[in-house]
């Protein structure tokens, strides 16, 4: 396994795409769990060559957020990674990704605009730019993002879409705890009794479905059974809970096609999104 820390490195040594068919990206900001694995090891199956990044990226996280204290052990993460038998881990300083004069960003203006992209301003513009500095980079055939952002993973694909970029941009599925809690790097903010407090996530999601399996077609009758066991507790801070078109991210009030029902909410220090999708 090589680690490339410069994107002129790249360019320079790993000109990969004149010896390979395919080469596979999994993007990261490291502190890697199991759920970053399981995209390793489908873009380790799919791919002749596996590519990691692993860049915390400053101009996606806003003014408050937690960018210095986001949690970091490239140790542990390279050597995790050297057992899944991994090519390259690209990792970038910011001053390698982003210049004194930097001054170009990628903005999408449809999907983003709500959700994550309401309380988090400028959030997904930082996501693109740098998505698309990587896929620019590597140059990959495929590249990897979970379901867990699933917003994020809506733009991306609009993106590379509407930008005609050669590639497929691959979701994979939610990883959870065995408690069903999602997996997430910030999951480590979280006290015991607070992860406590954030199973309510996972389960008030399940509520829905459960009431959706049962005929319930409502968008805001399962939105309003998620916030209020979400309410239930005084250590849940619900950021917002909505049912969108699972394709277009629009409001959906009567579920007649595939949705998605999405949640933001603050636990102690720990920002968590999880989500899950039905469909008639």
């Amino acid at each position: 396994m090589k680690v490339i820390t410069i994107p002129e490195e790249v360019f320079r040594t790993l000109d990969l795409q004149s010896y390979y068919d395919d080469i596979g990206l999994v993007p990261t900001m490291g502190f890697l769990h199991e759920g970053h694995l399981s995209l390793v090891r489908r873009c380790r199956k799919e791919n002749s060559i596996c590519v990691v990044s692993i860049f915390v990226n400053p101009i996606q996280f806003g003014q408050g957020e937690d960018l210095g204290s986001y949690p970091r052990d490239m140790n542990r993460d390279l050597e995790l990674l050297e057992k899944e038998k991994v090519d390259f881990v690209f990792a970038p300083e910011p001053s390698a990704m982003y210049s004194p004069q930097f001054s170009t960003f990628v903005e999408e203006t449809d999907l983003s605009t709500g959700m994550c992209g309401s309380s988090r301003p400028g959030h997904f513009r930082g996501v693109c730019t740098v998505v698309l500095k990587l896929l620019n980079i590597i140059r990959p055939s495929r590249a990897y993002f979970g379901e867990k952002d699933y917003q994020q993973l809506q733009v991306i694909r609009r993106m590379t879409d509407d930008l005609n970029l050669p590639l497929e941009i691959v979701g994979c599925p939610i990883v959870r705890e065995e408690d069903g809690l999602a997996m997430s790097s910030r999951n480590m903010y979280l006290s015991p009794d607070e992860r406590k407090s954030a199973l309510l996530l996972n389960r008030a999601l399940s509520r829905a479905r459960d009431l959706f399996e049962k005929g319930e077609r409502s968008g805001t009758v399962l939105e309003r059974t998620v916030r209020d066991i979400l309410n239930s507790d005084r250590k849940v801070d619900c950021e917002y809970v909505c049912v969108k078109d699972a394709a277009s991210l629009k409001d959906i009030s009567r579920i007649n096609r595939e949705a998605v029902i999405a949640i933001a909410a603050r636990v102690g220090k720990a920002r968590l999104i999880d989500n899950i999708r039905i469909q008639p």
